[in-house]
């Protein structure tokens, strides 16, 4: 399967109920609101990463858990979009499958938590993500007609989503904050254990 996506910023609560609020005025629906962790996986001496390869084991912690193991291939830019191979599976046991990747000798490089709220809009997904310390990120996943009016139905100016990863998102923050961003449970605790380049 084909990953097209862009990422844009939101930086305070208003903005983002604005921006929801356009979007189920359209007709979206919602198809999950809670938490969302991810646990990115890799060799100990990082195989994975150094050919832009992810191993992540995703979870949604909502009425109830479900879990997905997901692989996605090297970064692509087709016409300003970010575009990977990506195939996922799901399962209900996400303990089950940590074990798996753990015997196998994976070891997690990275931790990512934050409280979703997914929509799916004329052919588009549309994720609103708050981390525990950082700007609200909007995701839009699709085909590009699909996430072109995704975006002109946000209300959100088109030149600020864009194929920036994670980690460029964490470094803009930092700059105009001056604060040290947390996008898991454990930094917003003060324990920074992963590099945010893994992100």
């Amino acid at each position: 399967m084909r990953e097209v996506e862009l990422k844009g910023m939101l930086t305070n609560d208003a903005a983002l109920t604005e921006a929801r609020a356009r979007l189920e005025a359209a007709g979206a629906q919602l198809e999950y609101e809670g938490r969302l962790e991810d646990k990115r996986y890799d060799t100990p001496a990082r195989a994975l990463s150094l050919q832009d390869h992810v191993l992540r084991l995703r979870v949604y912690r909502g009425e109830r858990v479900t879990a997905s193991l997901d692989f996605k291939g090297p970064t692509t830019h087709v016409d300003g979009f970010k575009v990977r191979e990506e195939r996922t599976v799901g399962a209900d046991d996400p303990v089950a499958l940590a074990g798996i990747l753990e015997a196998m000798g994976y070891v997690i490089t990275r931790e990512i938590d934050r409280e979703i709220a997914q929509y799916r809009y004329a052919g588009a997904i549309v994720r609103f993500e708050r981390y525990p310390h950082m700007d609200i990120l909007v995701e839009v996943e699709g085909e590009p007609a699909a996430i072109e009016r995704a975006i002109v139905t946000l209300g959100m100016a088109r030149a600020g989503f864009t194929t920036e990863r994670l980690p460029d998102f964490i470094l803009k923050f930092e700059s105009r904050t001056g604060e040290r961003a947390a996008i898991c449970d454990r930094e917003l605790l003060g324990e920074y254990r992963y590099s945010s380049a893994d992100a």
